[in-house]
């Protein structure tokens, strides 16, 4: 199990940490870093958590004889997650703090331009503000930075282990 785990974790995590570096080309100024961003950032998630599928499968069938519970499908995409959403949260600490300092305020000013077009109220402005400033306050620490990233993506992973667990899933037949 540790075997399959680590290398569609590893692999999963190299998918998603790729995904990661390419979206900074979003983050100029001239692009819409939120929409293709967001498309980049999660269409590449789902992209590496189907290592998630295919390393259950691979175990089902090599180790497993054809069978699995869902139990044990449920743990490898589990151990497959947390290493893919390691690798990314460590790759997103690299570009932020190595590459993108200032992503913090650029994205704080892009939610406030978001927000004036909305035409808000003078009290859901205010809350919107109180919204990015503690945005902005939770990104000055690296271990806030670390886990709002894990909160980003290990609920990803943790779906897909989760059906990847239910369709794979197989029990031994015993017959007496």
């Amino acid at each position: 199990m540790k075997k399959y785990s680590l290398t569609y974790g590893l692999l999963a995590g190299i998918i998603v940490s790729v995904f990661m570096i390419t979206s900074m080309l979003c983050y100029h100024k001239d692009m819409n870093f939120e929409k293709y961003g967001l498309i980049i950032g999660y269409g590449g998630m789902l992209m590496a958590f189907s290592m998630v599928f295919v390393g259950i499968k691979k175990y089902k069938a090599n180790i497993g004889n054809g069978y699995i519970s869902f139990g044990k499908a449920f743990i490898i995409g589990l151990y497959i997650t947390l290493i893919a959403s390691t690798m990314y949260v460590i790759s997103w600490m690299i570009e932020y703090y190595v590459f993108i300092p200032d992503f913090m305020d650029i994205y704080a000013a892009k939610m406030l331009e978001n927000a004036k077009t909305l035409k808000l109220s003078a009290s859901e402005m205010a809350a919107k503000l109180k919204e990015i400033e503690s945005y902005k306050a939770m990104y000055k620490s690296p271990v806030m930075v670390a886990l709002l990233t894990y909160f980003e993506i290990v609920p990803v992973g943790l779906l897909i282990a989760l059906i990847s667990a239910l369709v794979l899933k197989k029990k031994e037949n015993i017959t007496t």
